[in-house]
This record gives structure tokens, C-alpha cells and sequence, in this order.
């Protein structure tokens, strides 16, 4: 059938009209393109897309900037690019994203700003996630009774506030279980891409290594965290650059053992990096619950 069907074309001819010709049937990653940034109006021999401000816009709403959309229109156009399509292009774009919308967990507040950006340069709160989002508001993605739990133990004293403004007598609740929107089928588990398996199966052996040691050499582990012997191996290993394996639980009360090189410990905080995620986090002291070096050899 190849012989009987004329040969894609890879161009399309741009119309003072704001309509786009197509010559022949496009090659796929043209003709894919234009079902994003033009609506067909007409189909034959020659197919005539019609560009507007709702096409534009989905195309901005896809992740495309107007450099983009002039650059591919451009391109893919034998003839030179009407000045009304560049105007459409800037028009539209420059409306486009005045209104921003992302989720958050939980805010804090506080007329005084200044106090604001002590919380927001402050090494013990980073575990609760802080952002500036306006002056005299902060945003988290965590809940609000962990961000209160952070700000508390690094020696803040915030309060909880309802939805209404209220301050809050007794934390809220927290449910159970989220709850699903009626109707819609529940989404089948993510498949797991290379890296993360790899991340995974790191952590389980670091864990598994670090409970064999202490088995073998009781002496070796440093149970607790509020003995002085904790405090110094971690400045030891601070210090010396020495790797440990740290038992720790999580603000949900989960218990991991994971391989960690110890950076920076103050401020009741131990800032690390975690082998097992490949990435620098910050530790709780009084959440740690055993310390011990690892042995290289």
C-alpha cells in the first residue's frame, strides 16, 4: 500500500487567517503536535487546522510557553508566519497562569514577620517542610499536628487554628483513612522504576547489617539517645567523618535502621546523609534510638 499512498509531508502552510494547510497526510510527531495547538476544521486531500485562543490555550495549559509555540510554529510552516498568529501567541500567554492553584497540608501564621523568618532560617524546624508563600504566612506539605510537633520541639510555642481562625483547645483528630471520592475506581499500585528497587533492597541490607553487628558485638551498640555516649559517637563521627548505623523513628512511630555519614549535630538535630535513599536529611536527636560505627572491613 506504500506505493499507493502519497508520502507524509513534515510541514504544514501558515494562513494570514489563522488557519494551518496541510499538503498530505503529516508524519506522526507533526501531526501530534497540531492536536494540541490547532483543531481541525476541515479533513481531504489537504487538511486546514484552525488555530484560536482556546487551541493556544491548551497548549500553554499542556506546559508550552509562547517561545515555544513561536518557535514551532516557525518550523513547521513553509510560508512566513502571519503577524496575527505571533499576537494571538503573546495575547493569550500573557493571561495565561495569573491564577495559580497547588495543594498544601498545612500554614502558619504570624503578624510578626520577623519571627516568621526566624522559624524559616531556623535548622530544627527544617523537618516540617516550611515555604514563605506571602508575608506573615508559611506553608507545609506535612499535617498540621507534625508541623506542630516540630515547632514545639525546637522550642517554639505555636498554637493550632481551625479553619474558621479559632485557636484550637485539643488537636484535631486525625482519620483513619482518607477517604475515597464515591464513583471513581481505586487506582492500581505504581510500578516501581530501577532506581527506586535498587534504593529499596540498600536500605533492607543496610538494616540487616546493622542488626547483625549489634548481635555479634553487643558492646559495640549505644543504645537511647539521652546518654552522653550517644551524643559524643555522633560528635566522634561528626568529627572524624565516620559512617553509622542509626536506629530511628519516624514521627508515625515507624522504625527504620538505616546507613548514614554524619555532617552537622546541634540544636538537638544530626544532619546526615542516607545511604539508603542517597540523599541529605536531618535527624531528630531524641528520635534516634541507637547508634553504631560501621565497619568498612
Amino acid at each position: 500500500m506504500r506505493g499507493l499512498l502519497p508520502e507524509p509531508v513534515d510541514h504544514v502552510l501558515a494562513q494570514p487567517d489563522l488557519s494551518l494547510v496541510a499538503p498530505g497526510p503529516l508524519v506522526p510527531e507533526l501531526a501530534r503536535t497540531l492536536a494540541t495547538v490547532a483543531d481541525v476544521e476541515s479533513s481531504g486531500g489537504a487538511t486546514v487546522f484552525r488555530v484560536d485562543e482556546g487551541s493556544i490555550r491548551r497548549a500553554l495549559d499542556s506546559g508550552w510557553s509562547a517561545s515555544e509555540l513561536h518557535d514551532f510554529f516557525a518550523r513547521a510552516s513553509r510560508t512566513p508566519v502571519p503577524q496575527a498568529l505571533d499576537y494571538l501567541v503573546d495575547d493569550v500567554a500573557r493571561q495565561h497562569g495569573r491564577l495559580r492553584v497547588g495543594a498544601i497540608e498545612s500554614y502558619v501564621r504570624s503578624d510578626d514577620h520577623g519571627l516568621l523568618s526566624q522559624v524559616l532560617s531556623d535548622k530544627r524546624s527544617a523537618p516540617a517542610e516550611l515555604r514563605r508563600l506571602a508575608p506573615g504566612v508559611l506553608v507545609s506539605g506535612l499535617p498540621a499536628d507534625e508541623v506542630l510537633a516540630v515547632l514545639r520541639t525546637a522550642g517554639y510555642a505555636p498554637a493550632g487554628e481551625s479553619a474558621g481562625g479559632a485557636v484550637l483547645t485539643r488537636p484535631p483528630g486525625r482519620p483513619r483513612a482518607t477517604a475515597r471520592p464515591g464513583g471513581r475506581p481505586a487506582a492500581g499500585p505504581r510500578p516501581l522504576r530501577a532506581e527506586e528497587v535498587e534504593a529499596t533492597v540498600r536500605e533492607i541490607r543496610a538494616g540487616d547489617a546493622a542488626l547483625a553487628a549489634r548481635r555479634t558485638d553487643p558492646a559495640r551498640q549505644v543504645p537511647g539517645v539521652t546518654t552522653a555516649s550517644t551524643l559524643e559517637l555522633l560528635s566522634r563521627a561528626v568529627r572524624e567523618q565516620l559512617p553509622v548505623w542509626l536506629g530511628y523513628v519516624d514521627a508515625q512511630g515507624s522504625g527504620s535502621r538505616r546507613t548514614v555519614q554524619p555532617l552537622t549535630l546541634g540544636g538537638g538535630f544530626l544532619s546526615g546523609f542516607d545511604e539508603g535513599r542517597g540523599e541529605e536529611r536531618t535527624f531528630a536527636v531524641h528520635r534516634i534510638t541507637s547508634v553504631d560505627l560501621v565497619d568498612r572491613g
